[in-house]
């Protein structure tokens, strides 16, 4: 991030940079829950591939221009404006991209198997910025600075549009769920799900929201952005801060189908709320616990991932059991668009305002603060993991 942020955000103050370089991150998070609304309803209408098909292809083109943007000092003004732009294509298609796939995922799941099943979509998440992590570590460790705030970050971007045209190409092969061939051959298609979501399942959105706020704040930030706050935070080594980041995904990718199992061995109630107390139990020990050191970074975010692994194992089955198919789509990308713009992308910018404003304090009382707000939620939900 500090290396993209001063070609685009070129100023004296390292930290102004960054915050500038989040803050583009964040604007892009703003434009999921628009995305999730009309890809959402895109995919009840037309079928789980068919909105598959269309976020990665939009995902993959994004990419693909941030790859080859001007920088700030190559154009000026014009570079942070085209930043901007590509990044709001990318939130939007993201925005889609997790009800759809999730819905897809959850529908063709063996009985009693939904959130194992489901896990996979946030594997294959995890997978991902594992990548990004491991090839930013290597960049750091093997290349030298100069290099990598020229032309590494853009073989970064590369990279991401050519995996994304790979998985387009498979998408393409794959036939669509059950269900939604069931619901379009009975001729129950809804002409306007988001309209229907809202008008017969207000409820059921406002409690997506509130169980998955604290668990996008802690995961963009143990396992997106930490490298950059450990850094502004602590002065530790940029590569001990990747690193340690790189260990937590891996713990946490793993974890995911075994967190998904238990989720429909136990219900998805206690294995959530054991995700929501504990992290609300330990986030600021473990976070205050971080110095300059790889040992203590390394063990933050191991235990992090484990907590977070019960909250990714059970997300994408217990936001699907909350809507019928026939807006399925729409009603998980909606309501998580809203709560990954709200509480995800504006995560990190909180964490780096506090750390310049010397008042880190408030942003781990805003998280212990969200999570018992999902601890809240959990309880009160009814357990679907038996319908």
């Amino acid at each position: 991030m500090p290396f993209f942020a001063a070609a685009f955000f070129p100023d004296a103050d390292p930290l102004a940079s960054t915050l500038s370089a989040l803050g583009v991150f964040a604007v892009g998070f703003f434009f999921r829950p628009l995305g999730g609304a009309i890809l959402g309803s895109y995919a009840d209408r037309h079928g789980r591939r068919a909105g598959m098909t269309l976020t990665i292809l939009m995902m993959a083109g994004a990419s693909a221009a941030i790859a080859v943007l001007p920088t700030y000092g190559q154009v000026g003004v014009l570079a942070p404006i085209l930043l901007v732009v590509a990044r709001c294509v990318q939130g939007f298609s993201a925005g889609g991209e997790f009800g759809t796939s999730a819905a897809f995922l959850v529908e063709n799941a063996p009985p009693g198997r939904r959130a194992w099943a489901g896990s996979w979509q946030q594997v294959s998440v995890g997978a991902g910025t594992l990548m990004a992590s491991a090839l930013a570590a290597v960049m750091f460790s093997f290349l030298s600075d100069a290099f990598v705030g020229t032309w590494g970050w853009r073989i970064a971007f590369g990279i991401g549009a050519v995996l994304g045209l790979i998985g387009l190409w498979m998408r393409m092969a794959i036939p669509d769920t059950q269900a939604f061939v069931t619901v379009r051959d009975q001729g129950r298609i809804e002409r306007q799900p988001l309209r229907a979501v809202v008008r017969d399942h207000p409820r059921a959105m406002l409690r997506v929201i509130a169980l998955i706020c604290a668990g996008t704040a802690l995961g963009q930030f143990w396992l997106v952005a930490l490298p950059t706050i450990l850094r502004t935070k602590t002065g530790i080594e940029l590569r001990d801060a990747q690193l340690a980041a790189m260990v937590g995904l891996v713990l946490f990718t793993v974890l995911l189908p075994f967190a998904g199992a238990l989720s429909d061995r136990l219900g998805r109630r206690p294995v959530l709320l054991i995700f929501a107390l504990g992290s609300a139990l330990t986030f600021a020990p473990l976070l205050n616990s971080v110095g300059t050191t790889l040992s203590s970074a390394l063990i933050a975010a191991a235990a992090s991932a484990v907590l977070l692994a019960g909250y990714g194992g059970s997300l994408a089955a217990v936001m699907a059991e909350q809507f019928p198919p026939e807006v399925r789509a729409a009603g998980i990308s909606l309501p998580y668009g809203i709560a990954i713009a709200l509480f995800g992308g504006m995560a990190p910018v909180l964490a780096t305002a506090t750390i310049r404003a010397d008042a880190f304090w408030v942003f781990q009382a805003a998280i212990t603060a969200l999570c018992l707000v999902s601890a809240v939620a959990y309880w009160r939900m009814p357990e679907t993991a038996r319908r």
